[in-house]
Formats: structure tokens, sequence, C-alpha cells
């Protein structure tokens, strides 16, 4: 039995912004499934949190979370921030790999957050310090499709997996929980060695292939004068963070 047909556990972020040390969760997604079609267990937690700042108008135009939701129903950030540790540290020290699409920015976020709050890390919870296996579907396509051409977001890479999605439904953060888990199994029909590898040497192998792509993308956004949001190198937690820790 192959680490694709037991547990994995699904987790994704929806955010008043892009900027992992600067902007706050609004919404998460945990999702637990351990096989895969109708026979699936699966078992959903959801936070709707009160970030504290006002979420701007194009964020709320992507993920629909408003002012006066998290007003009225969030919990406060360091009580849902330490029910997502405390469920993503369970499940990676059990070896459960935690399965996320660009999941350097949703674990750079969280680590930020948790630091705000006065929160231990996501990293300090865990017997090796190392966030552990993490799977991404996003690296590990952009290093086994190199050459494709056009974008590359999660409503993208289920039209090119064949994952059957309703595109409105995506940026909420199950719906794209239960995409990337999809996108992810299609990916190993499509690419059979991601089963065989080990969860830790697919981790790793991971961690050298964004590696490159950060680099050889740097480096051409630099030679155009684009010097500014460069890609961290650094993955699954952004190098940034992992400098200042807020």
């Amino acid at each position: 039995m192959t680490w694709l047909e037991q547990t994995m556990v699904g987790f994704d972020t929806e955010t008043t912004g892009v900027s992992t040390a600067n902007d706050r969760i609004v919404t998460a997604a945990v999702i637990t499934r351990t096989g895969s079609g109708p026979d699936a267990s699966v078992t959903t937690r959801t936070w709707l949190i009160n970030p504290g700042i006002p979420i701007p108008p194009g964020a709320t135009a992507v993920h629909g979370i408003s002012d006066a939701m998290v007003q009225k129903d969030g919990q406060a950030p360091a009580d849902a921030l330490e029910e997502i540790a405390t469920v993503l540290a369970g499940a990676l020290s059990s070896g459960f790999p935690v399965v996320a699409f660009n999941a350097q920015f949703d674990i750079s976020i969280l680590e930020a957050e948790l630091a705000r709050t006065g929160l231990p890390s996501l990293a300090s919870r865990l017997a090796t310090d190392d966030i552990r296996p993490v799977v991404d579907p996003l690296v590990l396509d952009r290093h086994l499709d190199r050459w494709r051409k056009g974008k590359r977001k999660l409503v993208n890479m289920c039209e090119t997996y064949g994952v059957e999605v309703v595109a409105e439904d995506l940026h909420a953060a199950d719906a794209d929980v239960l995409a990337t888990l999809d996108v992810t199994q299609a990916m190993a029909s499509k690419y059979p060695a991601m089963a065989s590898v080990a969860l830790n040497d697919l981790h790793d192998q991971q961690v050298e292939a964004h590696r490159k792509w950060a680099t050889e993308f740097s480096a051409w956004l630099t030679s155009k004068g684009k010097v500014d949001d460069l890609p961290s190198p650094q993955w699954p937690l952004g190098v940034a963070l992992a400098n200042h820790g807020d």
C-alpha cells in the first residue's frame, strides 16, 4: 500500500492578502482523507477567524469572507490558530503528509500568525523541528512538467489533470483542499513514480525542485528589472519568515 492510499491531510487558508509576514488568515480548512473514491473516509474541519484588521475588498471578492461575517461568527485568532497547529502537528508527527497547493504560502503565513499571537510554531511542535512530510502538487507539477505553457493556478491544474470542479467553488478553503487532494491523486496516475517514493524522500525532492525553480525564476525576473517580491528558495517555509519570524 502506497502513501497515496493511506491518510493524507489537506490544508488551505484564505487570507486578507498575499504577504505571509503581514496579512492575516480569515478562514482555513483541514481535510483528513484516507483512501480515494466513494469508499474514502473523510473528516473536515473549517475555521472562520476574525483577523482583527479590515479585510480588503479585493480579498473579499476572491474568497467571499467579509468584515461583517468575521465580526459576527469569527473565532479569536489565538484560539483558531492553536487548533489548526495542533491538528497539523498531530498529522505530521504521525507521518501523515500535509498536502497543500502552494504550501509555502499557507505554512509560512500560519507560522507568522502563530508567532504574532505568541503561540508555539508548528515546527517547534514537531520532534525534528522540521515541517515534514509536505506534498505540494504545484511544486511537483513545475518539476514534472517543466515546459508546459500556461497558468498553473489550482483551477488550471484541475483542468490539466482531469479533475472535475466548479470553478466558482474554488477559493473557499475546503473546496480548494478537496481539489488539491484530487489533483495529487490524478498526478500520481500520470506519474506513477510519485507513489513509489517514500514520503521523506519525496519531501526532500520537492525542497530541491522548489529551490531550483525559485532560483531560475528569480534570475529571469531580475534580468527584466523586476527585483521586488522575488520568490524565496526555501520550502516549505519561506526564508523571510525563517529570518525574522513575524
